[in-house]
């Protein structure tokens, strides 16, 4: 369902399902008490100023009754946001497909607090494509390759390539090193993963059919880490933390597992240390192979 309303900033409108019936007279009262923890008035005063809009783009009032419209728009208000001081590097633009070098720290797309502070509304401003999207996503912890479909008419190709695995996509990580570690590489490591809502971490169910796979070398070590080059077959959330941890060589700065920490404020010394390092794939507009690189580094890999 397509916004009537464009996207702003390089941040698009959010879409808002509303109940047909129910205790509330107006699509107002409903909002608010759906979102209790802002102020009531303010929220009102944004139906009186035009800014909350049905499918046509017409405005409501805080008069509207519940029931007149099953979707509304708006713009979310921005967050005041803390400056994330590292860049995103374009590598590869074309007609169809933008490949980026993310930084970590930085998020894919708006959540929470961070909005204008992701790569997606940072791309958009900077090449002017308000049709920008990201074909799949990095976690914010981690650094490298990320895709973007540049127009709506071929962004189901792209992103067919993920679905499919027909994408090769080639990970490296630090890890501290064991104690009494053996090399025990190259190692196929399964497990079922699953998210469970209002969770933070993944599970991880031994007793259930395996529905994750990641092959792992050892690219180099020393006295203290080991650096590794993960080859994953699947792409379940939090999967290569989760197949690291497992084996006991948890990533380097890894605030989620094998032990979830307090939230604590970035520190721009110690970013996990995992980086998405190559994407291969046969592009399915052109015919033709594609293979891109980043052109970064793990700051605490073995030199």
């Amino acid at each position: 369902m397509r916004s009537p309303l464009p996207v702003r900033d390089g941040v698009g409108a959010t879409r808002l399902h509303l109940p047909r019936t129910g205790p509330w007279p107006t699509v107002s009262d409903y909002m608010v008490e759906r979102f209790f923890h802002l102020d009531a008035e303010q929220l009102r005063s944004r139906f009186d100023r035009g800014e909350i809009v049905a499918f046509d783009g017409s405005a409501l009032s805080r008069h509207t009754p519940l029931g007149a419209e099953e979707f509304i728009w708006y713009y979310r208000e921005p967050p005041v946001e803390l400056e994330i001081p590292f860049q995103v590097e374009v590598l590869h633009q074309d007609d169809d497909l933008v490949v980026v070098d993310k930084p970590h720290f930085l998020p894919t797309t708006p959540a929470g607090k961070y909005v204008q502070n992701s790569a997606l509304v940072r791309l958009r401003r900077l090449l002017d494509n308000p049709d920008l999207a990201p074909v799949h996503r990095l976690d914010r912890a981690t650094a490298g390759l990320l895709m973007f479909s540049a127009r709506p008419q071929t962004r189901g190709a792209y992103q067919m390539l993920f679905q499919q695995r027909t994408i090769e996509k080639v990970y490296e990580a630090v890890s501290a090193k064991p104690a009494g570690w053996t090399d025990p590489f190259p190692l196929t490591v399964r497990l079922h993963i699953e998210k469970l809502r209002a969770q933070v971490c993944v599970d991880v169910d031994h007793d259930r059919e395996p529905n994750s796979e990641t092959l792992i070398e050892l690219l180099s070590e020393d006295g203290h880490v080991i650096h590794t080059l993960l080859h994953p077959h699947t792409g379940k959330m939090h999967q290569l933390r989760v197949h690291l941890a497992s084996i006991g060589a948890g990533i380097l700065h890894d605030n989620l597992y094998p032990v979830l920490t307090d939230e604590r404020p970035d520190d721009h010394d110690r970013p996990l240390q995992l980086l998405a390092r190559e994407l291969r794939f046969v592009d399915p507009i052109s015919g033709k192979p594609r293979e891109f690189v980043t052109r970064r580094s793990l700051q605490y890999a073995p030199r």
